[in-house]
């Protein structure tokens, strides 16, 4: 029977099981007999069978995952059934002719229930064997990971916010004008923080001003086969940020609403809630659709060695330290479950009362995702800012690090109460008059500056935060000559930026006197502020990290699907009152996760879906073998969370060939000691972290080796097949606008968008069968590393090349590499004379380049600069634009010609409206 089940399993049974079985008995029956023995055959003989049937095991468990994996990937529209469209689709990828297969045929037969569509039982249990094989070599051929062939594959461009926005009006013509040569199409997408108010008051506005949801549109790309989307940096707008948008939007005759910081009739909740949409992490929960793969160039990591930036230099006995709560944070308190099967919880506070509100009705849950809860209680919060201040050394600056961006509701909540506790005497001597005038600390103290502009207190009140300013311990400035301290604003000190900068320039941030100190670095949870404190004691220890001499450390980050806290806005409230917060299951009413909370205290749930905790052990291991790197889980068994994830890695590694692969489970501070050891000694490392250690990583190590985290390349292989391509971090975009408008020099680095152009080319090429983008893919590389290796980045002072300049030699390498090029005589020959006039022209172009710098410069707008003035002053080269815009004039030209060829037959009148 055993030895039956063994052929059944291996596949190669075409005769019915019971009309074998006196054959198999025949085969047994010889050595079936008599007393067993370790080196008999008959024990060799069913050893070899239990090795064959678990092997065979292990096959049909990843033959599953492949074929769910596809079903996931045909599903465009992500609504867990395939169409007859999405078939037909799976068909062609497959290279299933029509007359091998018919659409009808196929569908016919996978829609069991005959409800129209086909699910992923039936995708399974149902489909034909030639179509199951088909679907696994496809896999086979690509390391167990579908590709895709798509006719139609566009590289959509992000228009977003500040450097970025700018660099785009220079850099977009440029990709345009020679990628087109390659029959591809970049399309531009406006996600800027703008046009997303805009896209949420669509009733506000004229018609003429109303514009598309492009954000939206992304989101629903993302889930497609066919995304290929460059996602530059975006703001993720705190509160003054978003007022300050809505001021200029109304400046420029916008009709949208003002914020109703303080709501309470049912538009005005309404106007809130449709904010609520462009507030914080907006951006990237949605178009997040997979698992982030961040990693530095070869290239520009040589080139950081050869030309390091400036770290500073540590002293042993230095000051600095890193303060955190030792009880009565989210690190605590965190609570985990798994969903056993497809479910939904409620979120619901009992107070002291017994009366049950009802905080979120819904939230569904799938198998095996992991949920979490935890709370920070407030008290504890405030007297552990006391503490801090009240034990400050002398010649140490005070700081306050947290995200309230991406963790837009429950950071500023932490920021505000150490506010509270900071201007305490002034905040309860005017609390009458800051009520009146709507003073939210949630904003932090720059919202009291502001608001009490123009009052008849105004002087006194300012006084008074100034004494508070003189009298507490010395504080860290964000700009010492605008009197910007850490705790004017929550978005102007972000985490995963400032810890980083700090480290780099010794351990120490600015005083009001623009001079560096010792800081006391205050990040009250403990679940991340360990690794901050294990960086900074191995450098008092140690020294700088040596950007000449240091491993590179890439990461594998689990972001997909609004995974953990960065996914937890909807799930996070400050409790109405004191009660008991409860997770409970809404078909059973069992209680899955409670907390006794106080009124005030920060309560929130996060989610995580296996599905894309099993991509991310996937792709972990895929970095681990393609690198021959150490790639380290950054888990802790201290962590209810982390508990649950470490038994699903424990499990999904088993299901992939780790032998030669060094995989590690590691405490956060273990982990990060680890790769600092290894980066000190040279020696690169992976690190597989969640989504918030992802972020704070990849600024960390990004700017202790580059410089910079924007030159960083982040690939994001989409659930659904498609591909995004970040290009850095923004954290320094608002000082180089800026400059750009006081000085005409704009400083911004655009190769992050250089590398993520040039892989998503090659994803094109994939995807279209096109050679053509995978020509422009590699010779963009070749202008890349020339453009580096030239010293043509731009510099940082004014009547020194620019981001503009650095986009000119980028078209000069760039054409003189497909000119060289032998692959393509067509690119050739198009591109030679390309080359040879941007060469000639090269003392032209930089003369009109340099001539506009030293001035002061007018774009119209901070969060939506006029068009027409922001091109005329990010292409101010005219000789430049015109060599560009011919390019783009003769592809059109060329357009028109070969309809002409190819449609003879179509009336004149409507080739030439063509």
């Amino acid at each position: 029977f055993r030895f039956l089940i063994a052929i059944a399993m291996v596949g190669h049974l075409k005769t019915p099981l019971r009309a074998l079985v006196p054959v198999a008995r025949q085969r047994i029956s010889p050595i079936a007999r008599g007393p067993i023995s370790a080196a008999h055959p008959r024990a060799r003989f069913f050893s070899g069978l239990d090795d064959l049937v678990k092997q065979r095991a292990e096959a049909a468990k990843q033959e599953l995952v492949v074929l769910a994996q596809a079903f996931q990937r045909y599903d465009g529209d992500g609504n867990g059934a395939l169409d007859q469209a999405e078939i037909k689709q799976a068909l062609q990828d497959l290279k299933l002719p029509a007359d091998e297969t018919e659409v009808s045929d196929l569908f016919a037969k996978l829609d069991v229930n005959k409800d129209g569509t086909v699910e992923l039982t039936e995708w399974l249990d149902n489909m034909p064997a030639g179509t199951k094989l088909r679907v696994l070599q496809k896999a086979d051929e690509y390391g167990r990971t579908i590709k895709f062939e798509i006719h139609d594959v566009k590289i959509i461009y992000t228009y977003t916010d500040e450097a970025p926005m700018l660099a785009t009006y220079s850099l977009l013509p440029v990709l345009r004008a020679f990628c087109r040569f390659a029959g591809v199409k970049i399309m531009k997408k406006d996600i800027s923080v703008a046009a997303r108010i805009l896209a949420q008051f669509p009733d506000y506005l004229q018609p003429a001003q109303r514009v598309e949801d492009d954000l939206a549109t992304l989101g629903t790309l993302a889930k497609h086969p066919a995304a290929n989307i460059i996602k530059l940096p975006n703001i993720s707008a705190s509160v003054p940020q978003l007022l300050a948008a809505i001021k200029e939007l109304q400046g420029k005759g916008f009709a949208v609403p003002d914020y109703p910081e303080d709501a309470k009739t049912d538009e005005e909740l309404e106007i809130r809630a449709r904010y609520a949409k462009v507030l914080g992490s907006a951006v990237n929960p949605v178009l997040r659709e997979g698992n982030s793969d961040r990693r530095v160039a070869a290239p520009v990591k040589a080139y950081a060695q050869k030309h390091p930036p400036r770290n500073g230099e540590w002293s042993s006995d230095s000051k600095s330290s890193v303060a955190m709560m030792k009880d009565g944070d989210f690190f605590s308190s965190e609570q985990s479950y798994v969903a056993k099967e497809p479910a939904s919880v409620r979120i619901e506070l009992v107070t002291s009362t017994g009366e049950t509100q009802v905080l979120k009705a819904k939230t569904p849950m799938l198998t095996g995702e992991v949920i979490d809860s935890s709370f920070m209680n407030v008290e504890k919060l405030k007297s552990f800012y006391k503490k801090e201040l009240e034990s400050m050394e002398p010649g140490v600056l005070f700081s306050l690090h947290l995200k309230a961006t991406m963790m837009k509701i429950s950071d500023p909540v932490l920021f505000g109460h150490c506010v509270e506790v900071f201007y305490k005497e002034a905040l309860e001597k005017h609390r009458s008059l800051f009520r009146e005038l709507g003073v939210d600390t949630n904003n932090g103290i720059g919202d009291a500056y502001t608001k009490i502009k123009g009052h008849p207190k105004q002087a006194e009140v300012e006084a008074d935060l100034d004494a508070c300013v003189k009298n507490q311990p010395e504080i860290a400035y964000v700009d010492s000559r605008k009197g910007i301290t850490n705790l004017h604003v929550p978005s102007d000190v972000i985490i995963d930026a400032s810890m980083a900068a700090a480290v780099r320039d010794s351990g120490r941030m600015w005083t009001k006197d623009d001079t560096l100190c010792d800081t006391k670095f205050v990040i009250p949870d403990r679940c991340y502020a360990g690794i901050y404190d294990v960086v900074v004691k191995d450098c008092q220890k140690n020294g700088k990290l040596d950007a000449a001499k240091i491993g590179a450390t890439s990461n594998v980050g689990l972001m997909a699907a609004k995974a953990e806290e960065y996914g937890s806005h909807d799930k996070t409230f400050t409790a109405p009152a004191a009660g008991t917060m409860r997770v409970v299951d809404r078909k059973s009413g069992e209680v899955l996760m409670s907390h006794d909370v106080s009124e005030g205290d920060v309560w929130r749930m996060c989610q995580t879906k296996d599905g894309p905790i099993q991509d991310w052990v996937k792709l972990a291991v895929v970095r681990a073998r393609s690198t021959g790197v150490p790639a380290v889980f950054w888990l802790t068994e201290q962590r209810a969370h982390d508990r649950n994830l470490i038994a699903k890695v424990t499990e999904y590694l088993k299901l992939y060939d780790t032998q030669g692969l060094d995989i590690r489970i590691m405490s956060p501070e273990e982990a990060m000691q680890f790769t600092l050891d290894r980066a000190r000694q040279g020696l690169d490392t992976i690190t597989v972290t969640g989504n918030v250690l992802r972020d704070y990583l990849t600024d960390l190590f990004p700017i202790l080796e580059l410089g910079t985290s924007a030159k960083m390349l982040s690939v994001v292989p989409l659930l659904a097949g498609g591909g995004m391509f970040e290009t850095g971090a923004g954290g320094s975009a608002p000082k180089h606008v800026q400059q750009f408008e006081k000085e005409g020099h704009l400083r911004w680095d655009s190769l992050g968008e250089f590398l993520a152009v040039s892989v998503a080319l090659e994803d094109v090429s994939e995807k279209t069968n096109n050679p053509q983008a995978k020509i422009m893919a590699d010779t963009l590389s070749d202008a890349v590393g020339k453009l580096m290796n030239s010293g043509k980045s731009p510099k940082r002072k004014v009547m020194e090349l620019d981001n503009r300049g650095s986009h000119y030699y980028l078209a000069l390498y760039w054409a003189e590499a497909l000119a060289a090029q032998t692959e393509s005589q067509t690119l050739q020959e198009r591109f030679k004379p390309v080359a040879q006039q941007l060469k000639s022209s090269e003392p032209k172009i930089l003369g009109e380049l340099i001539s506009v710098e030293g001035q002061s410069q007018d774009i119209g707008g901070y969060y939506m600069p006029d068009p027409f003035l922001a091109s005329q002053a990010l292409r101010p080269s005219p000789t430049f634009n015109s060599i560009i815009d011919a390019l783009l004039q003769q592809v059109a030209g060329e357009k028109l010609y070969v309809l002409m060829c190819c449609w003879p037959q179509v009336d004149e009148s409507l080739i030439m409206a063509r």
